[in-house]
């Protein structure tokens, strides 16, 4: 099948992958533009545009879609007869999606109608799923309003992160696209359309989302440490700077004490009291700037005490 893949991330990789394998003819790649990362600044090109050069598909990169006269002109000449979508990080406008013979297809890293919006996987882990799991979708003018074409369920891992989840997701939705496309080219799909009352929403990250509210409890703060990871990563303000935290986990309460209160100390870490009676182990820290550490030797470098507070006095306590 002729056929047009629009992705940016390392997520987006396996789908491409496997329509190659599959035998499938992308005749076209969109993804977003190089953009500059790591030491110096240095311009870096999005995973799904390696893959595409590597098999000699063209590639374009439009800054903008929604009136880029030359991603029309792309489309019209290609004439694909489906384009598939999978984190491609923008809204398509609706008379692309009106070009394909089979319309545009997505490749979504939620259980749909859950988590509609750009970042399904980190707000999934952030607020204590269990379960998660892969939707092939119609894409409609909506934000991934479009009815349903297959779906495939998984389980988060107890301590499973964003990165985790995402590659494991990548590699299921690349395999149930596989399944899905031809069906959908036969015609033997009934799309199923969504119930909005059961959705819910997944937008995009912010720096202040990793802000750490101590009036949550040990099991919510612990969720938003495995769910904002690699960013923007959870973190509370400590003398003058971020404290990130990397590996925490719940523990049970002892002792009563305010909201991010330091009550004892174990080998594996250190333990903070947080809201409604709970407590959080803290085991792996990072001061902005300087190389991560487990937070024993964090508290003890910095000589904090038991009673001593692992924020600073103007902390979002009372945000």
């Amino acid at each position: 099948m002729k056929l047009i893949f629009m992705g940016t991330p390392e997520f987006a990789v396996p789908s491409l992958a496997r329509l190659l394998l599959d035998g499938h003819e992308v005749a076209a790649v969109f993804t977003q533009p190089d953009k500059p990362a790591g030491r110096g600044n240095k311009m870096h090109p999005p995973p799904v545009k390696l893959l595409a050069l590597n098999h000699a598909i063209p590639v374009h990169q439009p800054a903008k879609i929604k009136t880029n006269e030359d991603v029309r002109r792309v489309f019209d000449e290609i004439k694909p007869r489906a384009c598939v979508v999978a984190a491609y990080g923008r809204i398509l406008p609706e008379w692309l999606l009106a070009i394909p013979e089979l319309g545009c297809i997505n490749v979504h890293a939620s259980l749909l109608p859950r988590y509609r919006g750009a970042a399904p996987i980190n707000w999934a882990i952030a607020r204590g799923e269990r379960e998660t799991g892969i939707t092939i979708m119609q894409m409609d003018a909506g934000m991934d309003t479009g009815p349903i074409l297959s779906m495939r369920a998984t389980e988060i891992g107890e301590e499973e992160t964003a990165p985790e989840l995402a590659a494991r997701l990548s590699q299921i939705g690349a395999g149930l696209l596989s399944e899905t496309l031809p069906l959908v080219e036969l015609g033997e799909i009934a799309p199923v359309s969504q119930n909005p009352d059961e959705a819910t929403y997944a937008p995009m990250l912010k720096r202040e989302d990793g802000v750490i509210d101590w009036r949550m409890t040990g099991r919510e703060i612990a969720c938003r440490v495995l769910g904002f990871q690699p960013w923007p990563g959870t973190f509370t303000f400590f003398r003058g700077g971020r404290l990130i935290v990397w590996r925490a986990r719940e523990v049970a309460f002892q002792h009563r004490a305010e909201p991010a209160t330091i009550t004892r100390m174990e080998k594996s870490g250190v333990v903070v009291s947080c809201a409604a009676e709970t407590a959080l182990l803290i085991e792996e820290i990072q001061i902005e700037g300087k190389r991560r550490m487990s937070a024993k030797d964090f508290i003890n470098g910095s000589r904090l005490r038991v009673g001593d507070r692992i924020t600073d006095e103007s902390a979002e306590l009372s945000a």
